[in-house]
Parts: structure tokens; sequence; C-alpha cells
């Protein structure tokens, strides 16, 4: 899976994206609804955030990747500010990268994933950057544009190639079409392009754009990497829309 960012870009990336939670929370309010995290409110969502980051740092420092247990919600709960309970977590995983060897051995759990210290601040950094994207859901009470987003096409293009090459494969998704298909995944600002398969079998994805896929999928980086995640369809589709509609469908990530 390329590394199309420097581990100090992935750092700067959670750091934003946990500000941005964080004022969209305070615009919004914690009981207001996060449109793209259906049943979800913004406290529910800032919960989440700060568990991820402190599991996250545990798994950093420990190498231990167990499910967080109901003690991680109730320390959120017993949180005198929930909002700066949330930057405690981001501010101890970033500590926690930053004291990491690069060479550092610990578990990491997404497929063709680079060395896990990157691979930490990577999936960390998506991991923000999109539940960022939903607090701005929350204050908008829709999900927000690509032109309305924060972060950089750069960033964007990274986290296609981890949802695209590291997450839809993983047996937990591995999407699956009822007839084989192949779909091209085409930015229009020239930072990249990728082909799926999809059929009976499951998924597979690679970089480079197949001039003979069935259906093709063209946006902004921006707009594909949120549409990827299911923060809105800024997106075009040419072709057969039912395998795009299928892959979404089936790809949603929860935790």
């Amino acid at each position: 899976m390329p590394n199309t960012l420097e581990f100090a870009d992935l750092g700067e990336g959670i750091g934003n994206a946990t500000a941005v939670i964080r004022g969209n929370a305070t615009s919004a309010g914690l009981d207001a609804m996060v449109p793209t995290c259906p049943g979800w409110t913004v406290r529910d969502l800032v919960t989440h955030q700060g568990i991820v980051h402190r599991w996250a740092t545990a798994a950093l420092m420990t190498g231990m990747l167990e499910h967080p247990g109901p003690e991680a919600e109730a320390e959120a709960e017993a949180a005198p500010d929930l909002l700066e309970w949330l930057d405690d977590g981001m501010v101890g995983l970033l500590n926690a990268l930053a004291g990491a060897p690069e060479d550092l051995e610990v578990p990491f759990f997404l497929l063709d994933a680079p060395p896990p210290r990157q691979g930490w601040a990577r999936r960390q950094c998506h991991e923000t950057t999109i539940h960022g994207v939903d607090a701005m859901a929350a204050r908008l009470g829709r999900p927000p544009r690509p032109d309305e987003v924060w972060f950089t096409p750069a960033l964007a293009r990274d986290g296609i190639d981890e949802l695209l090459l590291g997450f839809a494969p993983r047996r937990t998704y591995n999407p699956t079409h009822h007839e084989e298909r192949q779909v091209a995944v085409r930015t229009d600002d020239g930072l990249g392009n990728w082909t799926i398969s999809l059929g009976p079998q499951g998924y597979s994805a690679t970089t480079g754009s197949d001039p003979d896929a069935d259906t093709v999928v063209t946006g902004s980086a921006r707009a594909l990497y949120t549409g990827l995640w299911n923060r809105g369809r800024h997106f075009t589709v040419e072709g057969d829309a039912e395998p795009v509609d299928a892959l979404l469908g089936q790809l949603t990530v929860t935790w």
C-alpha cells in the first residue's frame, strides 16, 4: 500500500482533524444528531473518537489490540469536559507516535500495510479526518461538500489508497457482487486512479485505471475520499451504477 504522506504530515492531520471535531462539536452542541452516522449524537461521535485514540495509543505502547470494554465509555461519561478529554487522548496518541522508533514492532490490522508506526499514524489520521467530516455534517445538517472540507487533496488521495487497498479487502468487509464487475475510480485532479474488481468470490483492487471497466467513478480526490467512506456522493458514475451501490452498501466501517 503506497506511503503517499510523510509521518509528520500524518501527525499534523490527526491534530487538525481533532481541532475540526472540537470546533464543530462546540458549534453544533453535543446533543445534535450526526447525519452521516445514523443514530449517533455529537456526544457519541466525540466519545468514539476519544476511545479510538486511546485504543491506538495502547496498541503502540503495549502491542495489544483488545477491543475497548465498557470502562472506556464510562471514562468518557465521567469526564468533567468531554472536549478536553478528547484533546487529552489526541495528545497521548501524538506523544506515543513521536516516541515510537521507526522500526517499532507491534501488530497492525490492515492488509498490504506500511510498517506499524507509519501504519498506525496513517490509520488514526484518516479515522480522525473522516470523523471530522462527521462533526461538520452535524453542524451543517448535511454532509459537507468537497470544497468545504479543510484537508488537502494529497491527504484525501492517501486515504483512498488506504480504504481501497487496505480496508476493503479485509475478511470483515470483502464486498461481493452477484456478477464479475470492474469499477474504475479516477481522480479528475490528477492524483491517482484505481481499479476495483467485484464478484461472487469477493473484492480486490489495484492502482491504475482499467480502460475497459464496466463502471467509471470520477471526482476530485476529496470527493472520492468522502464519497467512498459514505460521507456524501459528490462524484459522477458512468456505466452500471449497481456495483458502486453494492460496494458502498457493504463497505460500512463501524470501528
